[in-house]
């Protein structure tokens, strides 16, 4: 697996992650958990639109990515270097660290933190969550994660061949968990105590806003139970999605989803 991850060729990585896309696309046609209204092709081009944005500034951080992880692990700095630890277990904490931190913990903050969540809303603005919407994010979201990602590097101590792992599993859990698909009740049930299920990743879209910050996870289901941000709803097929600021179609279009955290929403200019 490290000879793998350590030398995989770009085009292996994106023909996994545009295959488990695909895939998944295709199964929500067959077995949708929620009737999908307005056309899937439209939403679908929008939502890749923003896989380019993604795609340029994780190239723009790759060399910071690359150096860093080489760095820790040829001065062995790092918390996983205090001890010695089987190589396998390295592996776990340091893929487990980079989803606390890198996917987690970011994202919490981008809730807590008002000019942060302007830019993190255009991902909850989606009113017809599916396996695409994992790919809704504004450039500058992309940033924050990718800083988050340099710190739980930096500060835990991870080979690059792990990072390359991480990537590849979060990129797939994030469409998964946003996916429409119909699974049956105890199978989501079950997989949602160690996994992000995708039942219980509807409840973060919610346009309730106790329900939409919860549920931040994107691998491993437990860091929310672990921190209290947990929520259960009884019946999924209920929510409501996106922001009720947002509701207008024009939402939903590229150019306005970009100028969105500059906008100022119709409560905001009568706070103001």
């Amino acid at each position: 697996m490290e000879e793998f991850f350590n030398n995989i060729p770009p085009w292996y990585r994106t023909a996994f992650l545009v295959g488990g896309l695909v895939l998944l696309w295709m199964i929500e046609g067959a077995i949708p958990r929620l009737s999908f209204k307005g056309d899937r092709y439209k939403h679908a081009g929008t939502n890749l639109f923003f896989t380019l944005t993604t795609a340029v500034v994780n190239l723009g951080f790759a060399f910071l990515i690359v150096t860093a992880s080489e760095w820790t692990a040829k001065a062995h700095f790092g918390l996983l270097y205090t001890f010695p630890l089987p190589i396998w277990l390295h592996c776990l904490i340091a893929v487990m660290m980079m989803d606390l931190v890198g996917a987690y913990l970011v994202h919490v903050i981008q809730h807590k933190i008002a000019w942060m969540w302007h830019f993190h809303k255009i991902h909850h603005i989606d009113t017809a969550v599916d396996t695409t919407t994992a790919l809704r994010h504004h450039p500058v979201e992309s940033i924050f994660r990718v800083i988050a990602l340099l710190l739980a590097i930096v500060v835990m101590g991870i080979p690059i061949w792990m990072v390359m792992l991480y990537q590849t599993i979060s990129a797939f859990m994030s469409q998964f968990n946003h996916a429409n698909i119909r699974l049956p009740k105890w199978l989501d049930s079950t997989l949602s105590y160690v996994i992000v299920s995708p039942d219980m990743h509807k409840v973060h879209h919610s346009h309730y806003q106790p329900e939409t910050d919860s549920n931040y996870a994107n691998i491993f289901s437990f860091w929310d139970r672990l921190f209290g941000t947990f929520v259960k709803v009884k019946d999924v097929t209920q929510l409501r999605y996106g922001l009720d600021e947002y509701q207008d179609d024009h939402y939903q279009h590229i150019g306005t989803l970009l100028k969105v955290p500059w906008e100022q929403t119709r409560q905001e200019k009568i706070i103001n």
